[in-house]
């Protein structure tokens, strides 16, 4: 299969490429969803590909509203 044509614009977006933990496959333009932190120890981090976002209706974690507390 043929890769799709790049435009000068999209070009220069940078796409990641790994694990999707929905679809339990490897997808292009995955994104940070969930992250996991243990005090001792290793935490964890979830990554979604775009079709998976859409039909779970998922937000990035880089594009969550940041409400700060007073």
């Amino acid at each position: 299969m043929a890769e799709p044509a790049q435009s000068a614009d999209s070009a220069s977006i940078p796409v990641g490429y790994g694990w999707c933990a929905w679809h339990q496959n490897y997808a292009r333009g995955v994104r940070l969803i969930r992250v996991f932190e243990q005090g001792s120890g290793s935490g964890g981090s979830l990554f979604a590909c775009p079709g998976c976002r859409d039909v779970y209706d998922l937000v990035p974690l880089a594009d969550q509203a940041c409400t700060p507390t007073s």
